[in-house]
């Protein structure tokens, strides 16, 4: 058995994602962010596959998706206030890593477990974030699920998607905790 690590179980009973919208710079240097993708890499993953990659986008290439976000959101003809939340997401954003799911051919390996492992990838990176004192939020939307907008504003190919946004920043409010699932209503003892 490995040795105990309070401090970890500690941080992952109090852990909290910070909103995106309450981030502001600065966001982590090269040096930081790389520790953090580094330990958001080390994602169990069946086969080795490595299913996901990671996009580091901030300064103009955040602008530059804003404006995108913005364009293909009218194009779509989406109400104001989903175009503003897609555009949003990256103008306001000090650092944003997408990570992307990348669909390997493996005959052990289905796809869904492939998705399972980049849903895995993006927590593991918001809570190396957190852990590293950086607020953290991990986003999605319509502007993750648009194959046009990802293929265009981002280079993803017809194997890839998005599966999270991960913002990275200085928190500027700490958000209260909300509520949590009550345990005996979701667990389920199974002895016989």
């Amino acid at each position: 058995m490995p040795a105990p690590n309070p401090s970890a179980m500690e941080f992952l009973l109090s852990r909290r994602s910070r909103p995106a919208k309450t981030l502001t710079g600065p966001a982590p240097d090269t040096q930081a962010l790389e520790k953090i993708l580094t330990a958001a890499a080390r994602t169990p993953d069946h086969g080795k596959l490595e299913p996901w990659r990671f996009i580091v986008l901030q300064g103009a290439a955040l602008q530059r998706l804003a404006s995108a976000a913005e364009r293909r959101g009218k194009s779509l003809g989406l109400d104001e206030s989903k175009i503003d939340k897609g555009r949003s997401q990256f103008a306001d954003s000090p650092l944003c890593v997408a990570v992307v799911q990348v669909e390997r051919k493996a005959e052990k390996v289905p796809l869904l477990e492939q998705t399972y492992s980049a849903g895995a990838v993006c927590l593991a990176l918001l809570n190396a974030a957190l852990a590293t004192g950086w607020g953290a939020n991990w986003l999605s939307g319509w502007v993750a699920h648009d194959r046009k907008f990802m293929e265009e504003a981002l280079g993803l190919t017809s194997h890839e998607r998005i599966a999270g946004y991960i913002h990275i920043g200085t928190e500027t409010a700490a958000p209260p905790e909300r509520p949590r699932p009550v345990l005996d209503d979701i667990t389920s003892w199974v002895t016989e």
